[in-house]
């Protein structure tokens, strides 16, 4: 995973750009989040997958993505929009996750990566920002392992 940023932000606010984030959790089309943080702003929502390991949290409500070789489900958010618009998007997003770029690492709950995302038959889709933890918070929080990629699985969906 690269942490090396793109720029997304253009110098007159009035060009379209197009912002992407693979989600996996809780701002996935139909979680709790997606609304508040992604609202009017999404353009596309494409079932995707990203290299990684994804762990529950089950007790929280969410899941936790880090570095692996398995394959993450989720999805690719595509916004459009303003350079406006995709930062404020971003914000949001870096605030539910408890990501602030000025902070170490230690310091973030969730970094944002820049990685290569593909369909779920592993077509390239190019790349886009993720949020993943540190391995280790996830064993000290004690996330439970889930080995299909996929949240919520058969035995963490609830109501």
């Amino acid at each position: 995973m690269d942490k090396e940023k793109p720029k997304i932000y253009s110098e007159t606010h009035s060009e379209i750009l197009e912002l992407r984030v693979f989600v996996y959790g809780t701002l996935k089309p139909g979680g709790r989040y997606h609304q508040p943080c992604c609202g009017d702003a999404l353009t596309a929502a494409i079932p995707a997958v990203v290299k990684g390991e994804l762990y529950d949290f089950a007790r929280r409500g969410y899941p936790a993505m880090t570095a692996g070789d398995d394959w993450v489900k989720g999805y690719l958010l595509i916004f459009e929009q303003s350079a406006e618009i995709c930062a404020e998007v971003l914000r949001r997003l870096d605030r539910l996750e408890g990501y602030r770029a000025e902070r170490s690492e230690a310091e973030n709950e969730y970094l944002r990566c820049w990685v290569e995302i593909s369909t779920p038959d592993h077509q390239p889709l190019g790349q886009s920002w993720v949020y993943v933890m540190r391995r280790e918070q996830v064993l000290l929080q004690g996330g439970c392992y889930l080995a299909d990629g996929v949240w919520p699985n058969s035995e963490n969906i609830s109501g």
